[in-house]
């Protein structure tokens, strides 16, 4: 019984996110390399440290075991590479990633693909951003299409300019 309420709520939560997005190619997306699955294991059955950004780039990944440490923001851009606010993002994401490589870590997860992030940082609508300190504690969270010049004004507001 329990198995059959988790599969409602998801599919629920799928329904709730599909509203109005769109269906276009994914061939506008330049995402870096998706990283293993959160619960792929290391050598030897051994858990596999926490990831983090490549410093510049956008981290396109469903794992969720994020290292927040290593940069003063992180940004979360949950959405799907379908929806056209989310697509409208992946350039603004790209250029925060480029202009803050050392200071803001940028992530995008695919809440369509994998709902577990969705599910995490308890969106309902996408786009969602959240931004979260080096302690991985929310700091900011904005839902749909966020200009560019707001999304600076934001980190200069927690020290990043």
């Amino acid at each position: 019984m329990h198995r059959n309420s988790i599969a409602l709520m998801a599919s629920v939560f799928a329904m709730i996110l599909a509203i109005g997005c769109g269906n276009e190619s994914l061939a506008d997306r330049e995402p870096s390399s998706p990283s293993p699955p959160a619960t792929q294991a290391g050598p030897a059955g051994q858990p596999q440290p926490p990831i983090f950004s490549v410093k510049g780039e956008v981290l396109v990944t469903n794992r969720l075991d994020i290292d927040f440490s290593k940069f003063q923001v992180t940004f979360l851009e949950l959405g799907a590479d379908t929806c056209i606010p989310c697509k409208k993002m992946q350039p603004i994401m790209r250029e925060i990633a480029a202009a803050f490589p050392d200071r803001v870590q940028v992530i995008f997860y695919d809440v369509w693909k994998d709902p577990a992030p969705a599910m995490k940082y308890r969106i309902q609508l996408i786009p969602t951003q959240v931004f979260l300190d080096q302690k991985g504690q929310e700091i900011a969270r904005h839902v749909g299409l966020f200009p560019k010049e707001e999304i600076l004004e934001l980190l200069k507001k927690h020290g990043i300019q």
